[in-house]
């Protein structure tokens, strides 16, 4: 008998027989209704890497850094990362705890489907993996795009600075590191699973050992060091922006710890490529998210330790062009040695840990696109989910690649239209995570048969907190982030996302409907 999402009823994951000790794998696989066709090799650690490299603290936070400084500056940053770090770590939890009863690549979107059942799942099915999906190409774009101004800033840097006749990279020059970055990660994305996971947990050592390194290092170069009342107290009100109400300032202040602390279903994805995936897939969620957090907060206190000028770090006329972190780096080593190459080397440090997450930001891509085209729900389907001699889904590789770049060509036209692309990659993606948490404390509250990771009796109260935070931040990060708002000044989060919607709603009643049926069999 098959039910109204294409699953076979007697393959269905709602019997406590599924999580028995000794179902393997390929077995429980086969009860989600899939045949194992990636290479299931990757280890906890492996899971893991993938994961925290995609996080990335070191990156988020480099990039993020301006808007911290500008909303708040120290006070945001230093208590708004562990208020929003607890937060975020409760939406893991409430995932890994779903992502244990269904271990697949498909995650968010087949979690929803099995969760809201036949009548529902299809259509759910269907935003889910949209806003999945989206999400997922909008932090490639952004994590690549971010990397090739780094690149840019560090040529600036080298070649004199802003102020000494550096050379600054016009945006075509930009678009063009762009595009060879994300070349790259799609060819070592074809290599085998094996050659990535190397990779992956290279990533992960590089991520740690650079934040040690960095925080440690450059307020001990510095030669003026903020106090730690500074550091712990001051409130920075002087945005620039026309807004004067603390309480706002802080909020929008928390974009990036937001920003910085997403992309962690990518262990989801990675599961049918893992070992005992429903224990590890969830242990990948939580310990990336509660590392991140730990060394995250470590990174924020020693780098603003060697804040002493806000306004100058954040002015478009210093020697980086306004790049707070890297004209923290640069200064630090210029007054203490009269050069500041040092900086630059350290620059150089950040630009390996973006590039490997955006590396492993390709692969959490290529198996998101390698399940949902598995499940017939994107246009040519049947060329998206092959996979190559190395069980590598190659051609989900190489498109994931040519989305980012095609979102990162608005940059070409305005700097305001390629934000707003890049913003589906917080708030669409918190609400693909948001989704089937909601459907397991409503919908399925009942009928939900946890996998061997469970939150027990307190997993709808945390799953209902998870929900109400992406709630919130999709209203708080919607809110205007200048006055009087303008063209220019308008935050067009609101207008992205909304425009996710109405197309996939759109396609969904002219199109999908008719032919889209949720998650398939394929064994």
């Amino acid at each position: 008998m098959e039910t109204g999402i294409g699953i076979s009823a007697d393959l269905a994951p709602y019997l406590p027989l599924d999580h028995e000790p000794n179902v393997t794998d390929d077995a429980r696989l086969n009860q989600l209704g899939y045949k194992q066709e990636l290479s299931r090799s990757l280890s906890a650690i492996a899971n893991f890497s993938v994961t925290f490299s995609i996080i990335s603290v070191i990156t988020g936070l480099t990039t993020m850094y301006s808007t911290g400084l500008t909303f708040g500056g120290p006070v945001t940053m230093v208590y708004g990362w562990p208020i929003v770090g607890v937060l975020t770590m409760i939406v893991g939890l409430a995932m890994a705890e779903i992502c244990s009863a269904y271990p697949t690549s498909g995650g968010l979107y087949f979690w929803s489907a099995r969760l809201c059942g036949n009548e529902w799942g299809p259509v759910v099915s269907w935003f889910t993996g949209w806003f999945n999906i989206v999400g997922q190409w909008a932090v490639t774009t952004s994590v690549d795009f971010s990397l090739a101004q780094l690149i840019q800033v560090i040529i600036l840097l080298s070649t004199g600075g802003k102020n000494g006749g550096g050379y600054e990279a016009s945006k075509y020059v930009v678009i063009a590191f762009h595009g060879a970055i994300l070349s790259m990660h799609a060819i070592i994305n074809s290599l085998p699973i094996s050659v990535l996971s190397f990779f992956g947990q290279l990533a992960a050592v590089w991520n740690l050992l650079g934040v040690v390194l960095l925080m440690i290092l450059i307020p001990s170069v510095a030669t003026e060091r903020a106090s730690a009342k500074f550091v712990f107290t001051h409130f920075n009100t002087d945005n620039g922006e026309g807004i004067n109400s603390k309480v706002y300032i802080f909020v929008l202040g928390l974009l990036m710890s937001q920003y910085t602390l997403t992309g962690y279903d990518a262990s989801a994805h990675m599961t049918e490529e893992t070992k005992n995936a429903d224990k590890n897939g969830p242990k990948g969620i939580i310990s990336a998210i509660g590392i991140s957090i730990i060394f995250g907060w470590g990174y924020l206190l020693g780098i603003t330790f060697a804040v002493t000028d806000i306004p100058y770090l954040l002015s478009e006329d210093n020697d980086a062009g306004g790049y707070a972190i890297a004209e923290i780096f640069y200064l630090a080593f210029k007054n203490r040695y009269g050069s500041g190459v040092g900086g630059i080397i350290c620059l150089g440090v950040i630009g390996i840990a973006i590039f490997f997450c955006g590396m492993s930001s390709v692969t959490s891509n290529s198996r998101m696109v390698y399940a949902f085209s598995r499940d017939g729900a994107m246009p040519l389907s049947s060329l998206w989910h092959k996979v190559n001699k190395q069980e590598v889904p190659i051609n989900a590789v190489w498109l994931s690649a040519f989305i980012s770049f095609c979102m990162a060509l608005t940059s070409l036209g305005s700097l305001v239209a390629f934000q707003a692309m890049v913003s589906i990659a917080t708030i669409g993606l918190y609400i693909a995570y948001a989704l089937p948490i909601f459907f397991r404390v409503s919908l399925a509250r009942k009928s939900f048969v946890p996998g061997p990771f469970n939150l027990g009796r307190y997993g709808v109260v945390v799953g209902w907190i998870a929900v109400l935070w992406v709630a919130t931040i999709s209203v708080l990060f919607s809110l205007p982030v200048a006055y009087p708002v303008t063209s220019e000044t308008l935050n067009y989060t609101p207008v992205a996302v909304g425009g996710l919607l109405v197309i996939t709603v759109s396609w969904w009643i002219v199109s999908a409907r008719y032919w889209f049926t949720g998650p398939i069999t394929n064994i």
